[in-house]
């Protein structure tokens, strides 16, 4: 007797047996397909995620800014020369200081080794704690693009007698930005 033959005896006499295996076959069928569907799904959400990201690098869709409207204007430093783009990352650095409530100390715009287009500045303030914060947030956050590479902040000591003293840090900061030149 072979193989065949037993399991053919078997489901000719007992129908339970073969319904059994038949309800088993069916359910295998159902799982398969309801799992390619569901594959395919998954498959069409992450394609639509990916297309909206590529949309947004490739300038499609701007982000937008952090006070709700669109971020404007050029991510470069502008500028006909390479002295005047660092002139204006100095008035931007030292407008943002102003706005965050603090003072500029001292400034060095470094334009001789600008290497690729970066233009750096060292810059030297004061200005307080709690707006130190937005101070570095207006930075990176806006227009130009601009890169903070060196922070350096110490505590004030204690206050011997000007109350506008207290709470006021000096912070030293080292800020890039890139230029594209005078060619686009």
């Amino acid at each position: 007797m072979t193989l065949r033959d037993a399991v053919e005896r078997v489901l000719n006499y007992s129908p339970l047996v073969a319904g059994s295996i038949y309800g088993v076959v069916v359910l295998a069928l159902v799982a398969t397909t309801w799992l390619a569907l569901a594959g395919i799904y998954s498959g069409e959400s992450a394609l639509a995620e990916t297309a909206g990201l590529l949309e947004r690098l490739q300038g499609r869709k701007a982000l937008p800014a952090a006070d709700g409207g669109a971020m404007s204007g050029s991510p470069f430093l502008e500028g006909p020369s390479v002295t005047v783009a660092g002139a204006a990352l100095l008035q931007r650095v030292a407008g943002a200081v102003t706005k965050a409530g603090g003072t500029v100390q001292s400034s060095q715009v470094d334009v001789a080794g600008s290497q690729g287009g970066m233009v750096k500045l060292q810059l030297s303030c004061e200005i307080g704690q709690a707006d130190l914060q937005r101070l570095l947030y207006d930075l990176e956050a806006g227009m130009p693009f601009l890169f903070v590479d060196e922070l350096t902040a110490e505590m004030p000591q204690a206050a011997t007698g000007a109350s506008d003293v207290v709470g006021r840090m000096h912070v030293q900061l080292g800020i890039s930005g890139e230029w594209q030149g005078a060619t686009r």
